[in-house]
């Protein structure tokens, strides 16, 4: 089979195409005919080791610490089921499924637990689509839902509003009945507010912190941790989210918050079933749509990851595995 390899870590140029034997499924697995698979900012730094702010030896120990321990890039994915394990009753061969399998979505085949962070595609949205959810949307639903806690009237100010998360988190956010601004380009207001966002400001033009206006949560997708900042633009009480920051900032966060000061939290997101159906759930009750900048075939997997690097792609970046079957949506 095809897959999108790497065996040191580097720039886009060591991510290439390769024939490799398919995966054989254990018991509880089910194998996975992929046909569309997104490049994330988690698959760029695990090709690149890019690990920010002093967790580079943590990310080496995740990866491998001299060579990458698993060869195959992309950690979402979608597809058909193509056989079904032992002891699984969850799924049948020829179910159109989406999910995070962490590692080996950049492949036409791809083995994964049953049990994992996976659900049946919603009704409705392509292979593509399907495969622009997982990494964004499971980011955004976690930090917004269990973290912030985010409640009907609440203010959250997104930043990196029309990204692979923020633009994730600004659907998400309306659905939890919070009062969304969201930061980007002006270029990409129109998107933004089309997503569902009450205000917008542009970065290029406009520093929220200098806006005059306070917010419960700030959630940033994109900029590394500053919570400096964000303080200034936080109601007493309110909550910092970073998705990006180092180990100076898990120190700092421990010590914010007190007497009822703004706070930051920094924390990671995992990725479980019972979050992926809910994604699933809320594209099938029109609260979630995909959101998808580009596409690229196989042979172009450089560029695509180039354009993740470049952090101004609005949406997800999909790569197309298996572009025959890939369009196909459920009626």
């Amino acid at each position: 089979m095809k897959a999108i390899v790497y065996d040191q870590y580097g720039p886009p140029e060591v991510a290439r195409l390769e024939e490799i034997p398919k995966p054989e499924i254990k018991r509880g697995e089910i194998l996975v005919k992929v046909s569309a698979s997104s490049v994330t900012t988690a698959d760029w730094r695990m090709r690149a080791s890019a690990f920010p702010g002093g967790l580079w030896l943590a990310g080496r120990l995740m990866t491998g610490l001299v060579r990458p321990k698993n060869r195959v890039l992309g950690v979402d994915f979608a597809g058909e089921v193509a056989a079904v394990g032992a002891d699984v009753s969850r799924f049948r061969k020829g179910d159109r499924v989406f999910g995070f399998a962490g590692r080996g979505g950049h492949a036409e085949y791809l083995a994964v637990s049953a049990e994992g962070a996976i659900a049946r595609s919603p009704d409705g949205i392509s292979d593509p689509e399907a495969a622009a959810l997982p990494f964004g949307a499971l980011a955004a639903l976690v930090f917004l839902r269990d973290v912030a806690k985010l409640k009907p009237g609440r203010k959250l100010l997104v930043v990196g509003a029309s990204g692979g998360v923020g633009a994730y988190a600004v659907q998400i956010a309306k659905s939890l009945g919070a009062e969304v601004t969201g930061v980007a380009s002006g270029g990409n207001a129109d998107l933004v507010l089309g997503l569902g966002a009450d205000h917008f400001i542009d970065y290029r033009t406009k520093d929220y912190a200098e806006t005059g206006d306070s917010w419960d949560v700030i959630f940033d997708t994109v900029r590394p941790a500053d919570f400096s900042d964000a303080r200034r633009a936080l109601k007493p009480g309110g909550l910092y989210l970073p998705l990006n920051f180092g180990v100076k900032d898990m120190i700092r966060s421990a010590f914010t918050g007190r007497r009822g000061a703004a706070r930051m939290i920094t924390t990671v997101n995992g990725d479980t079933r019972e979050d992926i159906e809910a994604i699933a759930a809320l594209v099938a009750a029109g609260d979630l749509r995909p959101v998808i900048d580009r596409r690229f075939p196989m042979s172009a997997v450089g560029e695509a990851y180039r354009h993740v690097e470049g952090r101004h792609r609005k949406g997800s970046v999909i790569l197309e595995i298996m572009p025959g079957s890939a369009g196909r949506a459920a009626a």
